[in-house]
């Protein structure tokens, strides 16, 4: 783990100072309890309203603006910065790092938790925030074969990601911070995060640009050791995308002064047992994460909220009917119908066209 906040990333290039949001781009609230949250992150300077219009786009540089409602959220200095600002806040909380535990063992009533065979602690229960691979090999040999039916169950896309810096205002047909992009295989997203950090557009443009999920899923690749032909082969695409959505001809978008592509292997759910949190009483585990409900930073945050009050009423039960407690293991999985890059409570699917 580079950072805090998983899909709340945020790359910051120096010496130049580029900064992008490289996964989460906005956020925004449908649900009281996490209303609640976002008013204090806007109290306390962690977040805004972005104001820049957002819309969809057509190849040839047809935009149409969405409504300003239900307001957009975004991190004042990026996303990565909120999920710092959480942390900092949090009790009780010791974060080690670096550390990748790699056993799970039940004895006398605890979890023994190890790295390699060092051991890391011992804890009453644990809650699994992943949704690849790594939980998928904690729980194989846990001895909780509800729970890890139910994360072998789950189907996640896989998305690209190009960082790209220009020195001068990309050409523009209408003038927009945001865009979901229709109709171009290898583009779904186009972002411009400078302006959208900054109230001052100074300097050079930073974009973000997401993939198809079905372009993903064509040049899908180990996410940890891309192969520069790979890299280089997306970044022209998705830089050709670029010039079909802008209505450019080709090979006249001026060459970035920075790129740097990364493919999001388990980027976004693509089914949901929708439950906000599974627990097994009976092993004492927990899973949370935004894919129980859906795909987005409120889903995560309600998943979390949820897990955290299940825990707590678990253990102030003294274990008497443990099996009251039990939640989300036989949950079946339906499909998640959304963009490619997430779904935005208040800001249904059907408003936007896949």
């Amino acid at each position: 783990m580079h950072g805090l906040g998983g899909r709340m990333g945020t790359r910051i290039v120096e010496p130049k100072h580029y900064v992008f949001d490289h996964a989460a781009q906005f956020f925004t609230v449908s649900d009281m309890r996490f209303g609640e949250l976002v008013n204090g992150w806007i109290e306390k300077g962690l977040v805004q309203q972005w104001q820049g219009t957002v819309g969809e786009i057509e190849p040839g540089g047809r935009f149409s603006p969405l409504p300003a409602s239900p307001p957009r959220y975004i991190g004042v200095n990026g996303m990565r910065t909120l999920a710092d600002s959480i942390l900092s806040e949090a009790k009780m909380v010791e974060v080690v790092r670096p550390c990748w535990i790699s056993t799970l063992e039940p004895f006398n009533g605890m979890w023994h938790l190890s790295e390699n065979g060092k051991p890391r602690g011992k804890f009453d229960a644990i809650v699994i925030a992943h949704n690849g691979k790594c939980a998928n090999r904690l729980l194989a040999h846990s001895g909780l074969p509800l729970i890890a039916k139910q994360m072998k169950r789950l189907d996640l896309s896989s998305i690209w990601a190009l960082l790209a810096a220009f020195d001068d205002p990309l050409p523009l047909t209408s003038t927009f911070e945001g865009a979901f992009v229709n109709g171009i295989d290898a583009l779904s997203w186009m972002a411009n995060n400078s302006a959208k950090l900054s109230s001052t557009q100074i300097g050079p443009h930073c974009w973000t640009f997401f993939s198809t999920a079905a372009f993903g899923k064509q040049n899908k690749v180990p996410q940890e050791n891309i192969p520069s032909v790979t890299a280089e082969k997306v970044t022209t695409q998705m830089l050709e995308g670029v010039e079909i959505a802008l209505g450019l001809p080709k090979g006249s978008l001026k060459k970035p002064s920075y790129t740097k592509v990364q493919l999001w292997g388990a980027a976004l759910p693509t089914n949901t047992p929708g439950t906000p949190c599974i627990f097994d009483p009976q092993g004492r585990v927990g899973i949370c994460g935004d894919w129980l409900l859906g795909s987005s930073l409120e889903d995560a945050a309600l998943s979390g909220m949820s897990m955290a009050s299940h825990i707590a009423d678990y253990f102030q039960s003294d274990g008497t009917h443990a099996e009251d407690y039990a939640i989300g293991l036989h949950n079946e999985f339906q499909q998640i119908q959304g963009h490619d890059i997430g779904r935005f409570p208040g800001l249904e699917p059907k408003d936007l066209v896949n």
